[in-house]
This record gives C-alpha cells, structure tokens and sequence, in this order.
C-alpha cells in the first residue's frame, strides 16, 4: 500500500474580493477556501487512474466560525478524512491564521464520490478509502 496522507495543508492568501462590507472576509470565501483545500488534497494525494475516474461532490457543508481573517492575513487550510464510507467521506478541515497558528474557523464537509462519465455515484476502491480515511485526527489548532 502507498502512501497514507493523514493531513494536507494549503497556504491561501487573501484577496481585496475575500473582503466584505465589516471589512473581514467574507463567509462565503471560507467555504470556497474549505473546497479548494479538499481539491488540491485529492490532487496531491490521489493516484493518477482515480483522479481521472472519480469526481467529488458536497453533500452537506458545516462551519464554525471561531475569529475573523483580514486582507493580508495568509491562511493555512489543514484537511484530512475522517470516516470513510463506500459512498460517503467525512472531511475536516481547519482555516488557521499562518503567522499564529490561530483557529479562524472549523468545517465538517460530507461528499460522495462520482463516477466522472456517468456522473452517478460510485464506489471508491478500499485502498483508496483506506489511503485518505484516518479516524485518529490531528493536533487540532484550538
């Protein structure tokens, strides 16, 4: 068996179009951070053959928001697979302030994996599932 990624972090930098009217980013930018984070992990992690047979959609998205994010501020999005199913992955992700490590907000996302020509669900192979679900998760930043 290859590789097992227990965590995946990306740096993201904020953006003037991150920025709302209270002068924080913006809620919606958090989520987009949490997907883009889950996409560059599945593209880091992810043999080749899977990549170009299985997409990945949300099925449900949950975000505690802890404290707010600037511009200017980089973010680090730390993600990793919790339980994983036949048909359904739990995904974690912190989006922490990378000059102090501080918690900006927390998400629990569930997505389901789909065939990329049919696009109906389908299965994951168990050693792909076994590579990206870990059940023990991480140091948490809070």
């Amino acid at each position: 068996m290859g590789e097992r990624f227990e965590f995946f972090e990306l740096i993201i930098p904020t953006d003037p179009s991150d920025i709302d009217q209270l002068g924080h980013v913006n809620n919606v930018t958090y989520v987009r951070w949490v997907q883009d984070a889950a996409v560059a992990h599945w593209k880091a992690a992810a043999p080749v053959a899977d990549q170009e047979s299985v997409l990945w959609i949300v099925l449900r998205h949950e975000i505690d928001y802890k404290q707010p994010a600037y511009l200017g501020d980089e973010i680090v999005a730390r993600t990793w697979v919790g339980s994983a199913t036949r048909l359904k992955f739990e995904r974690h992700t912190e989006l922490l302030r990378a000059k102090d490590r501080a918690l900006l907000a927390k998400a629990r996302t569930f997505w389901c994996p789909i065939d990329v020509h049919t696009r109906k669900p389908t299965l994951v192979r168990p050693e792909l599932r076994e590579r990206f679900s870990n059940s023990l998760m991480p140091e948490s930043g809070t």
